[in-house]
């Protein structure tokens, strides 16, 4: 009985340093999730119900925020519009885009090095320095892309100046920068067992039906984290509509300049430049922090869909 009542505060004394010692390795990781999205979150939170204009204090105004965003706001439609057909159109395209590269560069058999090196060395490219260079490549009047499809007859578009053409010249802006998907699923398609080829080549298999029943199973985890990653990147698409808008609008951009994003004709708004715009050049804190709560929910909602097997991107094995 004695020896029981003195290992009972042994053990709990055990446990709790065990608790401690697992709290302390934790510590990083709590500290930078507090910082940086508990505590922003529920700021947002509070000021979504706030008028606050970042000078004075804020004062409590109920749902108007709300209504306004939702009901009155002329630009939301739009801007969630665009943001929606990129993360379905973008996402989809790089991630077939960026298998096919991938497929391609591990079945040729010399001048691998290079062309995997050819197809990177543009995602190194800085967003902004990217983005200038393209919209001077599709320049309809002075760019060299226009300049050769009119000299062999063909009749080409305006690209960012044009609002039915804007958003596709962005998806080809992203394909162009497609190595970081290329050398993620070249890592995956060279991990697929070889056996598993040459068990289905002794069964008569031809090249679709390897890839649909031994590539396939293999790389879905893969293209499961490129699509969550590429649906979350895409949601906050800010940098290149907003440099590729400006730019191809013509106006000089100088200290004190304020142009209102999503040129031509708000066919490249993102809900992201929305938020910028409120927040930080009308100053209207509460309006734009809604605007970031809806984004977040429809996040959080297609990637939840996302993540669910039923989707299809998992099979139940996985």
């Amino acid at each position: 009985m004695a020896t029981m009542t003195t290992t009972a505060p042994a053990l709990r004394r055990k446990r709790l340093r065990e608790r401690l010692r697992t709290l302390g390795f934790l510590s990083p990781w709590l500290v930078g999730f507090t910082v940086f999205f508990g505590y922003p979150l529920v700021a947002t939170v509070y000021f979504s119900f706030m008028h606050y204009n970042q000078i004075k204090a804020p004062t409590f105004v109920g749902l108007r925020n709300w209504r306004y965003v939702l009901e009155q706001m002329p630009l939301f439609g739009p801007a969630l519009w665009n943001t929606l057909w990129l993360v379905v159109v973008m996402v989809a395209l790089r991630v077939v885009f960026g298998l096919g590269i991938g497929l391609l560069i591990t079945k040729i058999k010399s001048g691998a090095g290079f062309f995997r090196t050819a197809f990177y060395l543009p995602y190194l490219a800085p967003p902004v320095a990217a983005t200038v260079a393209f919209v001077f490549l599709l320049n309809p009047g002075t760019g060299p892309v226009n300049d050769m499809l009119g000299k062999v007859g063909i009749d080409a578009p305006n690209w960012f100046n044009d609002p039915a053409w804007a958003k596709p010249s962005l998806v080809l802006l992203s394909l162009w920068g497609i190595g970081d998907l290329m050398v993620i699923f070249m890592a995956a398609l060279l991990d697929v067992p070889k056996e598993q080829y040459e068990a289905a080549e002794l069964d008569g298999a031809g090249a679709f039906t390897k890839f649909r029943y031994v590539t396939w199973p293999s790389i879905t985890p893969i293209v499961m984290f490129a699509v969550v990653t590429g649906v979350v990147q895409t949601m906050q698409y800010y940098t290149q509509a907003l440099v590729a808008g400006k730019l191809a609008s013509g106006v000089s951009i100088g200290p004190g300049t304020v142009i209102e994003p999503g040129y031509p004709d708000h066919s490249t708004l993102t809900v992201p430049q929305l938020v910028y715009s409120l927040g930080f050049q009308n100053f209207n804190t509460g309006a734009a922090c809604v605007l970031s709560l809806v984004l977040f929910a429809i996040a959080m909602a297609v990637t939840t869909l996302l993540m669910r097997r039923r989707a299809g991107l998992l099979s139940a094995d996985d």
